[in-house]
């Protein structure tokens, strides 16, 4: 079933590549519903939907593309659909959740057609670069804040934070020992790094475990969405199209890029492209779609499947080896609660995660101005405005109208034409 002879893998290697993505990603189950929580999202409502979206888009993944690529909610996804689609649209996190579930919809009819293609190879790829490098900043800047690194200044916006106080140096400390352990190499720094600090934090008084350690997993507010009726009705009634658009857009670089490196790097590309592409993204689609539902933000393919890959793993036992962990992790909810609880915990992880991802601006060419501006409009924006959709639009809109002025207006794809005058028209007319 899973063709590990012809792969050339084992099952304790596909077992033992599962349990080192699992260390790697683990992080997400502490760091998703702590962001979701100040959505107004219950913490065993998101937690539950984290483990179960996870389940769902890996599990399609494992059986129907064999490959080893783990699906979850997406950092900065998840940070975007709190701050900026829930906090800057006013709206309940049902409604916000009506808008991913039909960026799942669309997204999943798009991975089974060839405008995939079409919509991938359309968008400028120094935009591309610029998004992922964006939402590096916003998830970092928004670590930073949670933590008490950096607070608000009434003339300046944002100034340092208090270091003496024990949220801070706990931050502070948990940074310093995440950045060691990945410095050094160690399979899940990031989770490690969490424990570790979770540990310091219980010695000097900051972490209790008044709920206890294990429970059972449950939905409190049941499913939250469910008719694509009503949930296309909430995006016309509130005007979360470009919500809907930006949802599109992220989990579409985030999934083909981080497959296509994934793949590559396991030597299961053929001729430079995905087999079963079509499979692979309805994973994604479909993890996002079934999270929508029960409470948590988009999925996408983790860029942490590569640690898994390193270790040997090549075909869909490894993700399904997750699974059964993942499945293990959703009945110790009340601890995963009280460590989230923490901010000092979790944000050294969304500042090292932000680092990482910035790491795309190397892919910008900054020596071409008309490219180098709406490039750098995207990765400004984001952190600034608290929105991936503004930082998007931005770039879209500027994109287009650069190339126009050096009279290059025939190298920009019509797509992106449309998708500036769709943003244009959303910032004048529809912007919060």
């Amino acid at each position: 079933m899973f063709q590990l002879k012809e792969r050339n893998t084992t099952v304790r290697k596909e077992i033992v590549a599962g349990l080192t993505i699992f260390l790697t990603v683990a992080y997400i189950i502490i760091v998703n519903p702590m962001i979701l929580k100040d959505a107004g999202v219950p913490f065993d409502q998101s937690f539950t939907a984290t483990i179960i979206a996870t389940v769902v888009g890996t599990l399609f993944m494992a059986l129907f593309a064999n490959y080893p690529i783990v699906i979850a909610p997406a950092m900065g996804l998840n940070a975007y659909f709190t701050y900026s689609v829930i906090g800057g649209h006013g709206i309940s996190y049902a409604v916000g959740f009506s808008a991913v579930f039909i960026s799942g919809i669309i997204f999943l009819l798009i991975s089974l057609t060839s405008l995939r293609t079409r919509l991938i190879g359309a968008i400028p790829n120094n935009l591309k670069h610029a998004i992922a490098a964006g939402i590096g900043l916003f998830i970092a800047f928004i670590g930073m804040r949670l933590s008490g690194i950096i607070t608000d200044h009434p003339t300046n916006l944002v100034a340092l934070g208090n270091f003496r106080s024990p949220g801070v140096a706990l931050t502070l400390v948990g940074i310093a020992i995440t950045i060691l352990l990945t410095a050094l190499n160690v399979r899940g720094s990031l989770f490690v790094g969490m424990i570790i600090t979770g540990v310091i934090a219980f010695f000097t008084g900051q972490l209790h475990f008044n709920q206890g350690i294990v429970s059972a997993p449950r939905l409190s507010e049941g499913i939250i969405v469910f008719n694509p009726i009503t949930s296309i009705k909430d995006v016309i009634d509130y005007g979360l199209y470009s919500v809907v658009f930006s949802f599109l857009l992220v989990m579409l670089f985030d999934t083909t890029g981080a497959m296509l490196a994934i793949l590559k790097q396991a030597n299961l590309l053929k001729n430079g492209k995905i087999e079963r592409g079509g499979s692979a993204f309805s994973a994604d689609s479909v993890g996002t779609i079934v999270g929508s539902m029960l409470g948590t933000s988009p999925t996408a393919a983790t860029v942490e499947s590569a640690a898994g890959v390193g270790a040997g793993g090549k075909t869909g036992l490894t993700g399904l080896t997750v699974i059964v962990l993942f499945i293990i992790a959703a009945f110790f909810s009340p601890l995963i609660s009280s460590l989230s609880s923490v901010a000092a915990i979790t944000a050294p992880s969304l500042i090292i995660v932000g680092c990482l991802m910035m790491k795309s601006v190397s892919e910008i060419h900054w020596n071409d101005f008309e490219e180098a501006f709406p490039a750098f409009l995207v990765i400004i924006s984001m952190p600034l405005t608290s929105s991936i959709a503004n930082g998007i639009a931005l770039g879209f809109i500027s994109y287009p109208i650069m190339k126009i002025a050096k009279g290059k207006f025939r190298e920009v794809h019509p797509f992106v034409y449309i998708f500036a005058v769709l943003f244009l028209i959303q910032l004048i007319f529809f912007a919060h």
